[in-house]
């Protein structure tokens, strides 16, 4: 009898061993720059797509109230904390937080940055919505459109860190500079609204305020984007003021339908969010080390290759105007 117990014992202990682990859910935090941001929700969509699509995936979509690395830097020691198995993040700032995602992928939680970058020394990978340069000059050449290429304008940008804006800015400056067809384009000034829909629209009004020959306002940022647009009405400069930038369809279309916007841009942040979960799954899963070459199958996005730097680039922006803009607006 305790002989065939014995057996009996053994014979399962032999079972569990050679039974394959079953393999646990990830666990990936998407941590963006501020809450309440109709981007950033749209790209969490994405990514939630994207993780029902792989399966075993859970997103945690997370940020702080309001667009600093210091919230951010918190945020990522309570998920070092919570062990998750990676981290995906819109950078506040692309130096500050380095120190901290340094010590995460130290514990084993590998680190990307999408949408705006974090420094290369603090990540795996980044995955850019489109090419700098592309977009900069597509800003330019967009805000030509709008006020017949003559005339002043200024910008309304994000946080004065913001890696992606102070990119755009930089190619927009060298195409005024460089190309003839903007010669008679004159950039004014540079602020900055922080993301924060009532600095933006401060900060716009004081610009139409300030420079009594304002053709136009370019905001390459969701937020500020509409809040500029608002401020041009609110003061009753609509058909002298023109806003362009980088907006939501969904934020943006009566401002088009009312002639403040004549076009602007976006590439669709719900394919941003999903591509950035194919790609961190592939992180994890040690299908790419984020050097030049390696490529990741992003399900209906396709291959997405790896850059110079650990960078990956998505497409090229999308362009919105009254012709397209009620097709748009239902979707993001």
């Amino acid at each position: 009898m305790r002989k065939n117990i014995f057996t009996l014992i053994m014979a399962f202990v032999l079972f569990v061993t050679a039974a394959p682990a079953m393999a646990k859910d990830l666990k990936i935090a998407l941590i963006v720059k501020n809450l309440g941001n109709g981007f950033f929700e749209a790209c969490d969509r994405g990514a939630q797509e994207a993780a029902q699509e792989i399966g075993g995936i859970e997103v945690i979509y997370t940020g702080p109230t309001t667009p600093t690395a210091e919230g951010q830097i918190e945020i990522i020691r309570s998920l070092i904390a919570q062990k998750v198995d990676g981290i995906i993040i819109s950078a506040n700032d692309p130096d500050s937080l380095v120190t901290i995602t340094k010590k995460a992928m130290r514990r084993g939680i590998p680190v990307m940055s999408f949408d705006s970058g974090v420094a290369e020394a603090g990540r795996v990978v980044h995955m850019a919505p489109s090419d700098s340069q592309f977009i900069g000059e597509q800003q330019v050449e967009l805000m030509g459109q709008a006020i017949g290429y003559k005339g002043e304008f200024a910008v309304v940008s994000a946080s004065s860190q913001a890696t992606n804006q102070n990119e755009w800015i930089g190619y927009m400056k060298d195409a005024l500079a460089k190309n003839p067809k903007y010669k008679d384009m004159k950039l004014v000034a540079v602020t900055y609204g922080d993301d924060q829909t009532d600095k933006s629209y401060r900060e716009a009004l004081a610009l139409i305020r300030k420079y009594p020959n304002l053709k136009g306002i370019e905001a390459p940022t969701s937020v500020g984007f509409p809040a500029s647009a608002k401020a041009v009405m609110d003061e009753g400069k609509v058909g002298r003021i023109f806003v362009t930038g980088l907006g939501l369809p969904s934020e943006v279309a009566g401002y088009v339908k009312k002639d403040v916007v004549r076009n602007f841009a976006l590439w669709n942040p719900v394919d941003l969010g999903y591509s950035s979960v194919f790609i961190m799954k592939g992180i994890v899963g040690k299908e790419i080390s984020g050097k030049k070459g390696e490529m990741v199958k992003a399900g209906r996005m396709g291959e997405i290759s790896v850059r110079d730097g650990g960078l990956m680039v998505m497409g090229a922006p999308f362009v919105f105007n009254a012709e397209n803009i009620d097709d748009w607006s239902s979707v993001f």
